[in-house]
C-alpha cells in the first residue's frame, strides 16, 4: 500500500524560501500527486497538483511563487516555495491518487510557519 512521508517544513521569514519533500513507498509514476494545505480554522485548499504525465496546476494565490515537481526515479514529490507570505502558514499534506482505481493516500503533514 502506498505510504507518504512529508519533510522540509519549519519556520521561515516572510520573503524566504523552503522546499518540501514527499517520499513515497510505491512507484510515483502510477499516481497523480498534489500538495494540500490546511491552516487552523480555515478551509483545506489544494495548493498544487502534478498529473502522472507531468502537467501541473496551481491555486491562484501561489502562482509564480511555488513550483511542484516530481522525480519518479526517486519516488519523491517536491514543492519549492519562494517569496513566502504569512498567509502560506499551514500544515502541508502530500496526496497521491492511483490513476486506475482513484484510491487516495495521504501523508502525515508537515508544518510550515511564515513569520518574522
Amino acid at each position: 500500500e502506498m505510504q507518504l512521508v512529508e519533510s522540509g517544513g519549519g519556520l521561515v521569514q516572510p520573503g524566504g524560501s523552503m522546499r518540501l519533500s514527499c517520499a513515497a513507498s510505491d512507484f510515483t509514476g502510477n499516481y497523480d500527486m498534489s500538495w494540500v494545505r490546511q491552516a487552523p480554522e480555515k478551509e483545506r485548499e489544494l495548493v498544487a497538483a502534478i498529473r502522472r504525465e507531468g502537467s501541473t496546476s496551481y491555486i491562484d494565490s501561489v502562482k509564480g511563487r511555488f513550483t511542484i515537481s516530481r522525480d519518479n526515479t526517486k519516488n519523491t514529490l517536491y514543492l519549492q516555495m519562494n517569496s513566502l507570505k504569512p498567509e502560506d502558514t499551514a500544515v502541508y499534506y502530500c496526496n497521491a491518487r492511483f490513476r486506475w482505481s482513484g484510491n487516495e493516500y495521504w501523508g502525515q503533514g508537515t508544518q510550515v510557519t511564515v513569520s518574522a
